[in-house]
C-alpha cells in the first residue's frame, strides 16, 4: 500500500516516458529495477557463456592454433569492454541510457546490425550450418585437421564483434539506468560457466548459444515492458567532452598571459546558471599536472619544485588553467557552444583530478591481463587432464571457472566479516582497508595465481613425459583437473579485492561533475588488460615459436610454464610501481579538508 504522503509527489530531476515530471508512486522502485536487472543478467550470462568456452570451440571445432585462439578470445573481450566507452558516450551525450540499452539489445525484423541478439544469433547459426565450420578431425588418422577457412572465420568474427558491440552498449548503460543493478553474488555468471557450458559441450554449441539468444530476447521483452514505469533523466553530457573542451580552450589561449591571482580566473561564481552550479562542487586551485613544454609536448608531473619550474620560454606552468582565462574580446556568458573557448576553473580542476588517478589506473591493467589467462590457456590445460567425477560424469574444461566465481563468493563475506574487523583495529580505519589497499591485495593475489599456474603446468608436463604422452595432444593425462583450482582461486579472490577496490576508488575520487567517468576508467582497465594479453601472446609466440615454442599447439610439447613465470615477473614489477604510486597518492577528501573545503554528502560517502 502506498503511503499517502508519496501520492502525487514528483521528483525534480526525473521524467516519465511521456516527458512529464515523474511521480514517485507511479515510477521507479524495485519493480522497475528488477526489469532492468533482467537485461543486465542476460548480458552477463551471454558474455560469460561465450567467453569461458570460446577457446575450446576455436581449437576443437575451428582447428585453430592455441596462441591464435587465445588472442581471438582476449581481443573479443577487450573489444567488448572498450566499446562500453562508446556506448557510455552515446548514452550520456545523445540518446540516453534507456534507448542505448534498447537499441543495442534489440533484434529487428529488418536486420539491425548493431544488435546484441543478432550477434548471438549469427554465432548460433555458425555452429549449426556445417559449411560454416571445418569438418571434424578423424580419430587415429594421419591426415591433419583442416583449419577454418577465411569465409568461416569471417562469419565467426562477424558474430563475435556484433555481439561485442551489443555487449558494449548494454553494459555501459544498464547498470546506471537501474537503481540497484549490481549483484554481489553474480549468480548469472555462475550459471553461465556451469549449466550453459555443460550444454554447449554435451548437447552441442547450437543448443548452448541458442538458449543464450532466447534468454536475451526474453530479457529484452521484459525490459521494454517496463517502459511506462521507468524514470528518465536529462542528458548530462560525457566527461570525455569536458576533458576535450578544457584542453582545446587552453590551447586556444596559450598565448594569453595568465593572471597571478587564480581568483581572477573564470569560475562557478561567474556562472549565472544556477542549475550548472548545483552539478559542480567548487574545487581548490592546484599546480599539479599543468605543464606544457614548448616543442616537447605535455609533461605530466607533480607540484613544481625548485628544480622543476617554468623559466624563459621552456615550460609554461599552469597550462590547463589558461582555459579559464577571461578574454573580454571573445568571452561572454558560458554556454554549450562557448565551452570550447572558456571553461570554469572548477572544470579545469576536475580534469586535473582525473589525471591524478591515471598512475593508479595504469598499474591496475596488469591484473586483468592475468585474469585473461583463466579463459584461455588455463582452459586449454584443463582439456588435457582427468575431469571425471565418478564413472560417467565429466566436467567441461571451461566449467573450472566455477571455482573462480566460487572463490569470489567466498572471499567477499570473509572480507566483510573477518578481515574488516581486524583491519579496523590494526589500521585504525573504520572501513577496514582503503580502496588502494584492496587493489594492492588483489595485485598480490595475481602474482600468487601465476606462480601456482606455472607450478601446476610443470607437474602436468612431468606426468605427460612419465607416461609417454608428449606426442599425443588429445590424450587424457592421469592427473586430476583439480590441480588447476589454486590458480582459479587466487585470481577469483584477487578479483574480489581488485574489482571492488577499483570501483570504490574511481567512484570516490572522480569529481562530482564527472561521476560517470568512474565506470569508464574501470572498464578501460579491463579492456586494456585483455589487449595487453593479446600483445604478450603475439610477441612470445613470435620470439619462441620457431625453435622451442612456449605456446605450442600441443601443450605437452610447449613451455607454457615459462609464459606464466613471465606474467608473474611482470605482475611483481607492476606491483612495485603500484605501491610507489599509491604511497604518494592523496585522497580527494583529505586534500579538500586541508584546503578548508567541506565535501558534499554524495562525495563524502565512503564506498566500503
Amino acid at each position: 500500500m502506498t503511503l499517502p504522503q508519496t501520492q502525487g509527489q514528483t521528483i525534480p530531476d526525473a521524467w516519465d516516458f511521456k516527458g512529464r515530471q515523474a511521480e514517485r508512486s507511479k515510477t521507479g522502485g524495485w519493480t522497475s529495477a528488477a526489469m532492468i536487472l533482467g537485461a543486465e543478467a542476460s548480458e552477463r550470462l551471454t558474455t560469460m557463456s561465450i567467453a569461458v568456452n570460446l577457446v575450446t570451440y576455436l581449437t576443437g571445432t575451428m582447428h585453430l592454433a592455441n596462441a591464435s585462439s587465445a588472442n581471438i578470445v582476449t581481443n573479443f573481450m577487450g573489444t567488448s569492454f572498450m566499446l562500453c566507452l562508446l556506448g557510455g558516450f552515446i548514452a550520456d551525450t545523445f540518446i540516453g541510457r534507456y534507448l542505448t540499452v534498447a537499441i543495442f539489445a534489440t533484434v529487428q525484423a529488418t536486420g539491425c546490425n548493431t544488435s546484441f541478439v543478432q550477434g548471438v544469433t549469427i554465432l548460433t547459426i555458425s555452429t549449426i550450418i556445417p559449411s560454416l565450420h571445418p569438418p571434424k578431425c578423424i580419430a587415429g588418422s594421419d591426415t591433419p585437421c583442416i583449419p577454418a577457412s577465411n569465409t568461416q572465420l569471417t562469419v565467426l568474427y562477424l558474430a563475435l564483434y556484433i555481439t561485442a558491440l551489443g555487449i558494449g552498449g548494454v553494459k555501459s548503460s544498464v547498470s546506471g539506468f537501474g537503481s540497484d543493478q549490481f549483484d554481489d553474488s553474480d549468480k548469472g555468471s555462475l550459471a553461465a560457466v556451469t549449466i550453459f557450458v555443460y550444454i554447449q559441450d554435451h548437447l552441442g554449441r547450437d543448443w548452448g548459444y541458442g538458449i543464450c539468444a532466447c534468454a536475451v530476447v526474453v530479457a529484452l521483452l521484459v525490459f521494454l515492458s517496463g517502459t511506462k514505469r521507468y524514470r528518465f533523466k536529462k542528458l548530462v553530457g560525457s566527461p570525455l567532452t569536458q576533458i576535450a573542451e578544457v584542453y582545446v580552450a587552453a590551447w586556444r589561449k596559450r598565448h594569453l598571459e595568465l593572471p597571478s591571482d587564480s581568483s581572477l580566473l573564470f569560475n562557478l561564481d561567474d556562472v549565472a546558471d544556477e542549475t550548472l552550479k548545483k552539478k559542480k562542487q567548487m574545487l581548490p586551485h592546484s599546480k599539479q599536472f599543468s605543464y606544457l613544454c614548448h616543442g616537447h609536448g605535455f609533461v605530466v608531473c607533480a607540484t613544481p619544485t625548485p628544480n622543476n619550474t617554468a623559466s624563459d620560454s621552456q615550460c609554461d606552468l599552469l597550462f590547463l588553467d589558461r582555459a579559464a582565462i577571461k578574454d573580454p574580446k571573445t568571452d561572454g556568458e558560458i554556454t554549450e557552444g562557448r565551452k570550447w573557448c572558456l571553461s570554469t576553473l572548477t572544470d579545469v580542476e576536475e580534469v586535473k583530478l582525473v589525471q591524478r588517478m591515471l598512475p593508479i589506473w595504469a598499474t591496475t591493467i596488469m591484473f586483468w591481463t592475468v585474469y585473461a589467462q583463466m579463459t584461455t590457456f588455463s582452459v586449454q590445460q584443463a582439456t588435457t587432464l582427468n575431469r571425471h567425477i565418478g564413472k560417467s560424469f565429466q566436467i567441461p574444461p571451461a566449467s573450472l571457472t566455477a571455482f573462480f566465481i566460487g572463490s569470489i563468493l567466498l572471499t567477499v563475506p570473509i572480507y566483510d566479516r573477518i578481515i574488516v574487523p581486524i583491519a579496523r583495529k590494526v589500521l585504525k580505519n573504520p572501513q577496514g582497508l582503503t580502496p588502494l589497499q584492496r587493489i594492492g591485495v588483489g595485485l598480490l593475489f595475481s602474482i600468487f595465481a601465476m606462480v601456482a599456474a606455472a607450478l601446476s603446468e610443470i607437474k602436468r608436463l612431468r606426468v605427460a613425459r612419465l607416461h609417454g604422452l608428449e606426442d599425443n595432444p588429445s590424450a587424457e593425462l592421469p592427473m586430476s583437473v583439480f590441480w588447476l583450482v589454486p590458480q582459479f582461486f587466487f585470481v577469483g579472490s584477487g578479483e574480489a579485492f581488485t574489482y571492488i577496490g577499483q570501483l570504490d576508488f574511481f567512484l570516490r575520487e572522480c569529481p562530482k561533475g564527472m561521476k560517470t567517468m568512474s565506470t569508464g576508467l574501470f572498464l578501460s582497465t579491463l579492456s586494456l588488460g585483455f589487449f595487453f594479453s593479446s600483445l604478450l601472446v603475439t610477441l612470445v609466440h613470435k620470439v619462441t615459436g620457431h625453435h622451442k615454442p612456449w605456446l605450442a599447439d600441443n601443450l605437452n610439447q610447449g613451455k607454457l610454464y615459462n609464459f606464466y613465470w613471465l606474467l608473474a615477473i611482470l605482475s611483481a614489477l607492476n606491483l612495485g610501481i603500484y605501491l610507489i604510486c599509491a604511497k604518494g597518492y592523496v585522497y580527494k577528501d583529505k586534500r579538500l579538508v586541508e584546503e578548508g573545503i567541506e565535501l558534499e554528502e554524495a562525495d563524502s560517502a565512503f564506498h566500503a
